[in-house]
């Protein structure tokens, strides 16, 4: 009995072409630049809008106290301030803004001044400096105590002179350092979930598409469908990297330019801790838990793409799959909470968790060997969905006689198998 006809290309050969025509095709199609585009309308919207905000904030100024005492209480008062102002620090008391000097037996209208709403005044101190009354809207505790100590300071019952006070600064603490790498896990983890749900629909499109055009059948017939869902998953993954990069470069260039007109107050990067592995392979991990991530939800898609014949479909089957990975970012959120428990070992353990899971304990932990020995975990449960896939899509869609009828297990290892009969 003759031997069955070999392929021309090898399995690796098959899906590196299909990778390449699909990745140059998308990479220099227009299409492509606006998908560039897309994510960074609403950054630039963002910050002209935080710019503007900022720029209405600082003209409305801070607002002020009034302050409508007798005209030697309310020198004593600015007195007491001033002195209590190098103690406190800067921002720390309201500034305050003498309204008027108030005749004995005569009294101020704090009210129906605050109600005119006149200036940038938000609350008026009246009365003496032994029976100080605030006149505020909304709650007032941390003000009534402002006004209290500065009133017992121009009384003279408060301390006029305070021991001076030796600082010394430390580079962090373990208390500090262990919230900042909590934050750093929870940000990683979330910007991880964003971008893996952003991205990876690109695989379903792509394949429905190829579907309706008999483009897929063709690629079928001539290399094994494995090497064809290979391709394109990695194909999709290197116009993702490629996008990000541009992403990364653009934000990376308006920070750039934000600091250069002054020290930015919402991000220093100089005052984050390290994580657990350190920035440089913390990054470095990160791009290869995208890389999962995205490779594990991506074959899913193909999966369901085998399965879905209009947009439609794709829509409906597609959400079930979006919503568990909602619900298992969540479950890998709160395992970081438990190192060491059983409830993490599980959010490691299961595939599609297991990204999400592994980036936040390189924030929080050190040591590389738990990382490799996971992103080979990854790397199986990625061939084993594209091998699941493939065959759904011979049995669903090319409808072939002798693979339709092979078990999932055969249809997952067929040269094992074959192997096991010789």
């Amino acid at each position: 009995m003759n031997a069955p006809p070999k392929s021309r290309l090898s399995l690796g050969r098959a899906a590196f072409v299909v990778a390449r025509r699909d990745f140059t095709a998308i990479l220099f199609s227009r299409v492509f630049f606006f998908f560039l585009l897309g994510p960074l309308f609403p950054l630039i919207v963002g910050a002209l809008a935080g710019g503007i905000g900022n720029s209405l904030s600082a003209s409305a100024g801070e607002p002020e106290v009034g302050i409508a005492l007798s005209a030697e209480e309310n020198a004593r008062f600015a007195a007491a301030y001033r002195a209590l102002q190098p103690q406190l620090g800067t921002g720390v008391l309201p500034r305050i803004r003498p309204l008027a000097d108030v005749p004995p037996g005569e009294t101020f209208d704090a009210r129906g001044l605050l109600e005119r709403r006149e200036g940038n005044i938000a609350a008026v101190v009246t009365g003496t400096l032994d029976q100080p009354v605030l006149t505020a809207a909304g709650p007032m505790g941390r003000l009534r105590a402002d006004v209290a100590l500065i009133a017992a300071t121009a009384r003279g019952s408060a301390p006029t002179a305070y021991p001076p006070v030796v600082t010394e600064t430390v580079a962090t603490s373990g208390a500090s350092d262990k919230r900042a790498r909590i934050a750093t896990a929870q940000a990683g983890q979330t910007l991880l979930f964003l971008l893996i749900m952003l991205l990876a629909g690109m695989v379903l499109s792509n394949l429905v598409e190829e579907k309706a055009n008999k483009i897929i059948e063709i690629l079928a017939a001539a290399i094994p469908m494995d090497a064809v869902f290979m391709g394109k998953l990695f194909a999709m993954l290197g116009v993702s990297l490629v996008g990000l990069s541009v992403w990364g470069g653009v934000i990376g260039g308006m920070v750039a330019m934000a600091d250069m007109q002054g020290p930015l107050g919402f991000f220093d990067p100089a005052q984050l801790p390290d994580p657990g592995v350190g920035w440089p392979m913390f990054f470095v991990l990160g791009v290869a838990y995208f890389s999962m991530g995205y490779l594990l939800l991506g074959s899913l898609f193909l999966a369901i793409g085998s399965l879905a014949t209009t947009v439609r479909e794709v829509q409906t089957l597609s959400m079930p799959v979006t919503m568990a990975q909602v619900l298992l970012f969540f479950f890998a959120s709160y395992a970081m909470a438990r190192p060491g428990e059983p409830i993490e070992v599980l959010a490691i353990a299961f595939p599609l968790s297991s990204p999400f899971a592994m980036l936040a304990r390189a924030a929080l932990s050190e040591g590389i060997g738990v990382h490799l020995l996971a992103l080979g975990w990854q790397a199986l449960w990625v061939l084993i969905a594209v091998r699941f896939g493939a065959m759904l899509f011979r049995r669903r869609v090319l409808k072939s006689g002798a693979q339709a009828r092979r078990s999932w297990l055969r249809a997952l290892f067929p040269k094992s198998k074959a192997r096991a009969r010789a």
